[in-house]
């Protein structure tokens, strides 16, 4: 309300409680009004009750919620359904104009508001993270494969001859395909394994630079995060070559924003060398539903491009949930997320090698690597190569998500390019092993079921407990014993989450 309705209030209630409330109301409006002119993350969370009057003024300023509103063309915000609607905080016209993502609706206030804010404070996050001279981002509706398409066609324009892109090898299907939709053929440089480790050839690039010819190339397309034994690009080195050879370097850190360690190797690169963007996944660093990324440089020109090579409008749900989140965490809140995942990193590897050591087999050395673990199972593969992918499958059936075993000898084609050894990074790993990763909103507790349901698991595969008589030697079943336990592991887990919650009825 307003200093006149504030007024008329006095006038039906006494007035000391009305300017209470008043001076409540004010509170709220402070907070808004510091975000509005600085644009940054706020240092301490925000209640709900501050996020929802913030969004609610912010749809309010939208066309179809104007009291009145006569809308005749064919893209009024028109929903149907109420529950959509209040899902969605009646902020219904998107984001951006036909012509730019980013560009300002007239209709749209609110949505506009919501969208440049959005962007501002992912930039403050992006510095906050380590990328300190990052100068522009923006958030797109799409995940990381898609986004990255977008940047390669938008240096389509300023490279009419290339065709090229150099790649160095990683196994995940949609980085690979954001240069195949684009149109590019993928030069795929193949990893160099040093100790356990995979790692850029870096004259290996620089070699295929100079049999296609430098014109020829679109850019080199470089990663940060990724499943270990794979670590991240050699950034800066692949930075120098490209400032030398002036060709234009996107980096894929699809999850890297929570490891300092990859947004360090993205400030040095850009420091030494060239990095003209790098993209990152909404959901993989702040927790929100999957559909979103931020696109971020060191060139507010290039960033403009490659937003006005989005075509039409867009849908400002993954703007809408990551500001509702970064706000409702504060930087203080984000920052702790980002420690207590470096914290449960050194955990998850110190039990990972304990658990390895117990069952005679060993934690993969792969110390480049900030997120990523890998345990070989040797021991395991000698038994049968089938018994790897059973290995994987017992954990599934047994609820441990997000763990990956790597079998030896796997083959894969997409889009007609064929890929010996595919998810392991190379033609040839020493041997077969399984990867956990020590990602944001990791918990102790995940830890330790995990490594408990593992060692259960391996223990099976070599027959240490007693299965019944009919059951194979490697089963996927889970028995009637097991699935008791895992409902008293799930109803521990559930006293804890409530005991950890708020007594809300005092």
């Amino acid at each position: 309300m307003n200093a006149e309705n504030f007024s008329a209030g006095e006038q039906l209630v006494t007035p000391a409680y009305v300017r209470q409330g008043r001076q409540a109301r004010r509170t709220h409006e402070q907070l808004v009004r510091l975000l509005l002119e600085k644009g940054k993350c706020p240092q301490d969370a925000w209640d709900e009750s501050t996020i929802e009057l913030f969004l609610h003024e912010l749809a309010v300023m939208d066309s179809n919620n104007f009291l009145g509103n006569c809308g005749v063309g064919e893209r009024e915000g028109r929903v149907a359904s109420g529950m959509v609607s209040r899902r969605h905080y009646r902020l219904m016209h998107g984001i951006g104009r036909s012509g730019d993502v980013s560009a300002i609706q007239p209709k749209a206030a609110g949505s506009s508001i919501l969208n440049k804010l959005t962007n501002s404070v992912m930039l403050d996050i992006i510095k906050m993270a380590g990328v300190r001279s990052a100068t522009s981002c923006f958030v797109v509706p799409m995940a990381t494969g898609m986004s990255l398409t977008l940047c390669f066609l938008t240096l389509r324009h300023k490279r009419p001859k290339a065709k090229y892109i150099i790649w160095p090898r990683i196994d995940q299907k949609s980085c690979f395909k954001s240069m195949i939709t684009a149109g590019f053929e993928p030069v795929v440089i193949e990893n160099v394994l040093e100790g356990d480790e995979l790692r850029t050839d870096l004259n290996a690039v620089e070699v295929q630079i100079q049999e296609l010819g430098a014109d020829s190339i679109l850019c080199v397309h470089s990663t940060t995060s990724c499943f270990a034994p794979r670590v991240p690009d050699r950034l800066e080195e692949l930075a120098v070559i490209c400032a030398k050879y002036d060709i234009p370097h996107i980096v894929n850190n699809a999850y890297g924003v929570q490891s300092s360690k990859c947004m360090h190797l993205i400030q040095q690169g850009a420091r030494v060398g060239r990095i003209d963007a790098f993209v990152q996944s909404l959901d993989k660093n702040f927790m929100v539903p999957v559909g979103g990324a931020v696109v971020a440089g060191f060139n507010e020109s290039f960033l403009q491009e490659i937003s006005k090579m989005y075509p039409g409008r867009a849908s400002a749900s993954p703007s809408l949930d990551v500001l509702i989140t970064v706000l409702s965490l504060g930087a203080s809140g984000y920052k702790n997320l980002l420690q207590e995942r470096k914290e449960m990193f050194v955990y998850l590897s110190n039990e990972l090698k304990k658990l390895a050591e117990g069952n005679n087999e060993r934690l993969l050395d792969t110390s480049h690597n900030p997120i990523s673990l890998a345990m070989s199972l040797r021991n395991v593969n000698e038994q049968s190569g089938a018994a790897v992918t059973q290995l994987g499958s017992m954990l599934f059936t047994r609820q441990v998500s997000g763990a990956r075993v790597v079998p030896l000898g796997t083959s894969q084609s997409i889009n007609g390019y064929d890929f010996k050894g595919f998810t392991s990074h190379c033609n040839n790993y020493p041997c077969a092993y399984l990867i956990a990763a020590s990602a944001i909103g990791i918990k102790m507790q995940d830890v330790d079921l995990f490594i408990k349901r593992l060692d259960k698991c391996l223990r099976l595969c070599r027959n240490e407990k007693p299965l019944g008589e009919d059951q194979p030697r490697c089963t996927e079943q889970t028995t009637e014993a097991e699935v008791a336990e895992l409902t008293r592991e799930l109803g521990d887990i559930l006293q804890v989450e409530t005991a950890a919650q708020p007594d809300i009825s005092k």
